[in-house]
């Protein structure tokens, strides 16, 4: 097993009670997997690349969903926050800047945190799932269009979920090591 189920950081005694509970609950849940498939590992196995053509690497998958953590609050708040690794030229830059150096591997785990974080304060303020967004919405039926909360929130929590399941997979190709 990947961790002691006693020494879990997503096992908690504390059962969410209502909607925004349970989806804040699989939110924390997530993040916490995403770190965990990261754990101790260093700059060139966190940007070893699955197989060829692909990009992707735990360290691509840390630096895109510190992408989506921005975009979240660019959606819901209305952030005038610019792409942190993604240009007009490079849409995958998450992916193809994810280098075997040290330096690149701290600046992800850093803009990671600080903008989840920051999506924390977010929802800590915002407690009506049904509000809409404030900010132009690249999702759902037609581009500019309106969302709720609880639709974005859950979106959110699908992508942590779908990368996941690729940190797995790229955590056993390291060093064998499986998920719970």
């Amino acid at each position: 097993m990947w961790v002691d189920p006693g020494d879990d950081p997503r096992e908690t005694d504390s059962v969410p009670g209502d909607e925004r509970e349970i989806l804040l609950d699989y939110l924390r849940n997530y993040r916490l997997t995403m770190e965990m498939k990261c754990a101790g590992l260093d700059a060139g196995q966190m940007a070893r690349r699955s197989v060829p053509p692909s990009t992707m690497s735990l360290l691509g998958l840390l630096r895109h969903v510190a992408e989506d953590e921005r975009h979240f609050r660019r959606v819901m708040a209305g952030e005038d926050t610019p792409w942190l690794y993604r240009t007009p030229e490079d849409r995958d830059g998450a992916f193809t800047g994810a280098l075997p150096d040290e330096a690149v591997v701290e600046d992800a785990w850093r803009q990671w945190r600080t903008e989840a974080e920051l999506t924390d304060r977010y929802l800590a303020g915002a407690t009506d799932l049904g509000a809409y967004n404030a900010g132009f919405s690249d999702l759902g039926p037609e581009p500019g269009g309106r969302l709720q909360l609880r639709d974005i929130l859950l979106a959110h929590i699908v992508e942590y979920a779908r990368h996941c399941g690729h940190a797995d997979l790229l955590r056993e190709r390291i060093d064998g090591r499986v998920g719970q």
